[in-house]
């Protein structure tokens, strides 16, 4: 658990039709197309989906996914309502669950957990999650706040086989090529992927647990039908595809 610390204020901006979160700074913690509230709007949150190339988009339904850290509800709002998975959000900050309740419509079948991420994870049940989501910044927005190698074997361990994990870091960041090399500690190099980094400097880093990958052709066949589906609502999946890149020790973002 973490030491007990001030937590910042919450507010919202909205700008060109974009409903905004954001903790106690200018840096944008979350977004919500206000016509459009299904559409995934921030390109990062984007690419945190493209853990579903690791997944049969087929076979969701039902199983279980878990966003730790709310942000503006983007993720939530998409597994529960379109993937149509039981999702838990765990969100240390109560006035980030109001505001999410209150500003960007979160649906009422998720279930919403006031909390610390690491404490849920001690206490959760393992191997019982197929999709996890780990965004977790604070105000600052410079590091994750929880980024230990024994922090991400407790995500590991409440994945089920099959399972993976998205994780948000900044590739520009100084703390990111020891960020991936605790998750691949944890995971197995070989279970580790990383995107490309967004224009801002997100790379959105996916792990599995015993992930079998597909073959190419699978992989391509998956690509089109996650975007003929979804792509609407901001998933380029086959843009993803060419993201990829496995992750190796020496060359962490190659």
């Amino acid at each position: 658990m973490r030491s007990p610390q001030p937590l910042p204020p919450v507010t919202v901006s909205e700008h060109d039709g974009v409903r905004y979160l954001h903790l106690g700074s200018v840096w944008v913690q979350g977004a919500m197309r206000l016509r459009k509230p299904q559409h995934v709007e921030l390109d990062y949150v984007q690419r945190m989906l493209a853990a579903l190339l690791w997944l049969d988009p087929d076979a969701l339904a039902g199983a279980r996914a878990v966003q730790l850290g709310l942000g503006a509800g983007a993720l939530t709002r998409f597994t529960a309502q379109q993937l149509g998975m039981a999702t838990t959000a765990v969100e240390i900050n109560p006035e980030v669950i109001a505001a999410n309740q209150q500003w960007f419509r979160l649906p009422a079948r998720a279930e919403l957990v006031c909390g610390d991420a690491a404490d849920w994870l001690a206490q959760a049940a393992p191997a019982r999650v197929r999709l996890l989501h780990v965004d977790l910044y604070d105000e600052e927005a410079a590091a994750p706040v929880l980024d230990s190698e024994g922090f991400y074997a407790a995500c590991r361990a409440v994945l089920e086989p099959g399972g993976v994990m998205a994780v948000n870091l900044f590739g520009r960041h100084a703390s990111f090529a020891a960020s991936v090399a605790r998750i691949a500690a944890a995971f197995g190099a070989g279970q580790v992927w990383s995107l490309r980094p967004t224009r801002e400097g997100n790379t959105v880093v996916v792990a599995g647990r015993e992930v079998a990958v597909p073959a190419r052709e699978v992989l391509a066949a998956r690509a089109a039908t996650i975007e003929a589906r979804w792509g609407p609502l901001g998933l380029p999946a086959r843009k993803w595809l060419r993201m990829v890149r496995p992750y190796t020790p020496e060359s962490p973002t190659a």
